[in-house]
């Protein structure tokens, strides 16, 4: 008989939402990134097309971002007025505008 690889012990099960919410937000931290441009510091963090479930104004061309279309979200790392204002400020860019910008 062919032996298996799949574990035989039962799966460990997030005892509650706060757990869950760590995870994700863990998860969404890996794609995160930070780059330095010319007007200071900016996170830049990637949303694949499934996730595009609205429609924004891109910044860099100002057309339309249409929902199923995968960009980027920008927003300061370096802001006077602290992270949370830096975060609420964020903006919805296609990926070429951000990269020549």
């Amino acid at each position: 008989m062919a032996r298996s690889n799949r574990p035989r012990g039962r799966k460990a099960q997030p005892s509650g939402d706060d757990e869950a919410d760590i995870g994700l937000n863990h998860l969404l931290a890996g794609w995160r990134r930070s780059e330095v441009r010319r007007d200071g510091l900016w996170h830049v963090q990637p949303v694949p097309a499934k996730q595009a479930v609205k429609s924004y104004l891109c910044p860099g061309c100002t057309q339309g971002i249409v929902p199923g279309t995968a960009h980027i979200v920008t927003w300061r790392g370096d802001g006077v007025l602290g992270d949370d204002a830096d975060l609420a400020n964020r903006r919805h860019w296609h990926t070429h505008c951000w990269k020549i910008k």
